[in-house]
C-alpha cells in the first residue's frame, strides 16, 4: 500500500492530485499525518481527490486510525487515513 506523508505545510492540492493517481492504479492508499495542521491539510486533499476521480465513477471513503511511527528515536502517534474506492 502506498503511504503519503503530509504535514501542516503540504499543498492539499498537490496531496489531492497524488492521492488521486494513487486510488486510480492500486485502489487503496494510506495517509500518515501528525498534529492538528497535517490532519488537516490531509482531509482538505481527501476533499479535492473525492472531486478529482467523481467523473471516472470512484467514489473515495477514508478509514481512521491510530498509529505508531518513530522519529530521530521518539515514539510519536500519528493519524493514518486508509483511503479506498467503495
Amino acid at each position: 500500500m502506498e503511504v503519503l506523508k503530509v504535514s501542516a505545510q503540504s499543498s492539499p492540492k498537490s496531496v489531492a492530485g497524488a492521492l488521486a493517481a494513487i486510488v486510480r492504479d492500486s485502489k487503496v492508499a494510506e495517509i500518515q499525518a501528525i498534529g492538528a495542521g497535517a490532519v488537516n491539510q490531509a482531509i482538505k486533499a481527501i476533499a479535492i481527490a473525492r472531486g478529482f476521480v467523481a467523473p471516472n465513477g470512484i467514489d473515495l471513503v477514508t478509514i481512521p486510525a491510530f498509529s505508531q511511527i518513530e522519529i530521530d528515536g521518539e515514539e510519536r502517534t500519528a493519524i493514518k487515513l486508509i483511503v479506498e474506492s467503495r
